[in-house]
């Protein structure tokens, strides 16, 4: 009975150890308690879809801010096949994305001419 009270005892003490420096680390940014229950940010990206070519190469479909991006990966290049696709909304129709950019295709890394 001892050994379970100073057990409980510690743990008790090693969360509020815990606590006190999740607190701290947090006002020496400056944000104090406010983000602990602040709401998460928007995921501004996100992978849609992933198509496997063959064994080593896939098309990944990113979309970023409502644009789509098609990318070809694991190949001797990655490539972006096709940029600024407008995204689809829940009913399913192809938006058109605020300033849809139609580039050639080009390595990742490299800069579009």
């Amino acid at each position: 009975m001892e050994l379970l009270l100073r057990v409980l005892i510690f743990a008790f003490i090693s969360a509020a150890v815990v606590a006190v420096a999740v607190i701290v680390r947090n006002a020496r940014r400056g944000s104090g308690l406010t983000t602990l229950f602040a709401p998460k940010p928007l995921k501004r990206i996100d992978i849609v879809e992933q198509a496997f070519i063959d064994a080593k190469r896939k098309l990944i479909l990113v979309r970023r801010d409502d644009v789509e991006h098609l990318v070809m990966t694991g190949g001797p290049v990655d490539i972006v096949i096709e940029s600024g696709i407008g995204a689809r909304s829940a009913s399913g129709d192809t938006r058109k994305a605020s300033s849809p950019q139609t580039l050639p295709p080009h390595t990742l890394g490299q800069a579009a001419e």
